[in-house]
């Protein structure tokens, strides 16, 4: 959760449904968090963590996005979760099309899983509302962002206070590009301005390399 965002972790959850809780679940109105209002969400969660036999959260950092990539620190994050259950699930349903990598059991992936598999859509819900109250945290600690309301995403205002403000240490580097560029092609600046302009851009852009976590202990991940 949170994988386009600029600023902040992504978030993944691992949540194990007994088949006679997805009914219920499903009349509830569980299905992708996307689709669901704030308060829908947040509804949904205890009835989520009353119904699941397991469930589980993991995060990866900004810093780990601009080391690793997203596609491998959201990985690191889906490893966390599995790793904080009591035991691996006998099939692990992933979202999307790619397999996780540095996960030894059975997986099947699902395209739109969050709108076709109640278990997927239970860990999108418990991850999106996991992520929302740590930015709504976050927010106090830097104001003038907007993150209360755009949560980290790539929104004309936060791209504004990002220009106006530079970076936090918890933006993603790697993804502020764009003020990298804008303070290129700042011509009109004498060199050492430019300079001044390029740092508080974001300084050295991150790598975007694969990262494979399965190429690290599984302890580390």
């Amino acid at each position: 959760m949170g994988r386009g965002c600029l600023f902040g972790p992504v978030f993944a959850a691992a949540v194990v449904l007994p088949a006679a809780s997805l009914p219920p679940l499903v009349s509830a109105g569980l299905t992708d968090s996307k689709k669901l209002s704030a308060r829908r969400r947040e509804e949904l969660v205890p009835l989520i963590r009353d119904r699941a036999v397991h469930w589980s959260l993991g995060q990866a950092s900004a810093a780990e996005i601009d080391r690793w990539g997203i596609r491998a620190a959201t990985e690191r994050a889906m490893l966390r979760a599995l790793h904080r259950l009591p035991s691996p699930p006998r099939m692990l349903l992933v979202d999307g099309c790619l397999p996780l990598r540095g996960w030894s059991g059975a997986q099947r992936t699902l395209i739109s899983g969050d709108s076709r598999c109640a278990a997927i859509a239970a860990a999108s819900v418990l991850a999106k509302v996991e992520r929302d109250a740590l930015l709504e945290r976050l927010a106090v600690r830097f104001p003038g962002y907007g993150l209360e309301r755009h949560r980290g995403y790539g929104t004309a205002q936060h791209q504004e206070a990002l220009r106006q403000l530079g970076p936090t240490p918890l933006h993603r580097h790697c993804f502020l590009g764009f003020l990298r560029a804008a303070a290129a092609i700042d011509s009109d600046a004498p060199p050492h301005e430019r300079e001044v302009l390029t740092i508080a851009a974001g300084g050295q852009q991150g790598s975007q390399g694969s990262g494979n976590p399965s190429a690290r202990p599984w302890h580390q991940a």
